[in-house]
């Protein structure tokens, strides 16, 4: 049999691979048409090595998937993994070359089940909370009478039928607008955030209800998430939550401005009872009247007074007249009186600048210094004739006890030629040392030759 032959059977050429050739292309068709999947199951077989990867197993009632999560994404898992706990896994299939084993490289890691939203909601609410999203300081007050009520919530839902109800019964009079949003599912959190800016940012309401009816933690979740508690607080419009029943509270009626129990008690909050404002206006209507005729009354008295004092435009002309005349006169003795005042204080002014006369201060000046100079003069010549006086006494001191005078009375002074220090006793110098002795008329250059005392 030749090679060619032994390459194929039934006429049909074989194409052999080798085992890694085959595991690398069975994992490059399983990345390739599995893209990022959510896989739900029950952890098994976990392994936690030094490297600080996970390995574990998702199985459910009838079969397992191996899993891998390395340490770069396992560090944001906010649980700690065990045996047996139900959880979705969010990654990509892939397969282990080496052994040849399918498995699933984990990205993302969550609990499953309501025990996971429940952390997630505490999670929440204690973050916002730790902000101050829910301060009571930041709480609005609700309008006694809004002009327009806004309802966000579900159209078909039961609850808009009851808040509708509610409204209607207590005062029918306060138009509704309602905004229609998806209250439950993925996408209701951002289109319920999206509608409260709306509806914020038009202004058309004084107050809005967010509402829904009751239902399970998952149903409610929309209300639980972050945009949502944002909306709430960033809206210029008071909210008032109605989500649920009364048991259920969510992250939404904390940020509110007012939280109530049911959709129901949500439109009891924000609407006025007809009846009560109807005998709050027939009350004041009666307030009003009262006063009224009190105010006309006061006015007819005012009235009555006024005709009395009234007086004829001619005399009051007179009058205005004649008081014209006494201001005039009053004018112009003030005017006589300022005159005569300024006069006399120019007067004064002028005597005090020419006793003031620059050229008679110098002149003043010039006379001080020509004396002071003079007794100067004096007074340094006399210091200068004693101070000679007294040098001329203390260089003739000096003289008499200076070395010169006692060289004249016959002494001299003797130093070594060596070095010219002084001598002053015998054991100074030795024998053959050359002095010198200063006489009163010069200088004499000896020998040693003999030595004692």
């Amino acid at each position: 049999m030749t090679d060619t032959d032994a390459d194929t059977q039934d006429g049909v050429s074989r194409n052999v691979y080798t085992v890694s050739e085959l595991n690398m292309e069975a994992r490059v068709l399983l990345e390739e048409n599995f893209p990022r999947i959510w896989v739900e199951g029950e952890i098994s077989n976990l392994a936690r090595p030094r490297s600080g990867h996970i390995y574990f197993s998702l199985k459910d009632d009838r079969c397992q998937l191996r899993c891998a999560m390395f340490r770069m994404h396992n560090r944001r898992i906010d649980f700690t993994p065990e045996d047996g706990m139900q959880v979705l896994a969010q990654g990509r299939v892939s397969l282990y070359p080496e052994r040849g084993d399918y498995q699933l490289i984990v990205q993302f890691l969550e609990e499953a089940g309501a025990g996971a939203l429940r952390r997630a909601f505490e999670a929440l609410k204690q973050r916002l909370a730790g902000e101050g999203l829910f301060d009571e300081a930041r709480k609005r007050p609700l309008p006694s009478l809004p002009r327009q009520i806004g309802v966000v919530t579900s159209p078909t839902g039961a609850a808009l039928r009851d808040i509708l109800s509610i409204l209607a019964r207590r005062f029918p009079a306060i138009p509704v607008l309602i905004y229609p949003v998806p209250v439950q599912g993925a996408g209701a959190a951002p289109e319920i955030a999206r509608m409260l800016d709306v509806a914020s940012n038009r202004g058309e309401c004084d107050v809005l209800i967010l509402a829904r009816g009751g239902g399970s933690l998952e149903d409610l979740w929309a209300f639980n998430e972050e945009n949502v508690a944002r909306a709430i607080r960033r809206s210029r419009v008071p909210v008032v939550t109605g989500v649920g029943h009364e048991v259920d509270v969510t992250i939404a009626d904390f940020a509110a401005d007012r939280r109530a129990a049911t959709p129901s008690a949500a439109a009891e909050l924000v609407s006025p009872e007809v009846g009560e404002w109807r005998q709050q206006l027939e009350s004041g209507v009666r307030r009003l009247g009262r006063h009224a005729r009190r105010r006309l009354a006061d006015e007819r008295r005012l009235l009555t007074a006024l005709a009395r004092r009234l007086v004829h435009p001619r005399r009051h002309l007179f009058d205005l007249s004649q008081g014209l005349d006494a201001l005039l006169a009053r004018l112009a003795r003030a005017a006589r009186l300022a005159s005569v005042t300024r006069r006399a204080r120019l007067t004064a002014v002028d005597a005090r600048l020419r006793q003031r006369d620059p050229s008679q201060v110098l002149k003043g000046h010039r006379a001080t210094w020509r004396q002071l100079s003079q007794r100067l003069h004096q007074a340094s010549g006399r210091d200068l004739v004693q101070r000679r006086s007294r040098l001329a006494g203390i260089v003739r001191a000096l003289e008499a006890v200076g070395p010169v005078g006692t060289l004249d009375r016959g002494y001299a002074i003797v130093t070594r030629a060596v070095d010219g220090r002084l001598v002053r006793t015998t054991e100074q110098v030795r024998v053959g040392d050359d002095i010198d002795t200063r006489l009163a008329d010069g200088n004499l250059r000896s020998r040693i030759t003999k030595s004692g005392k």
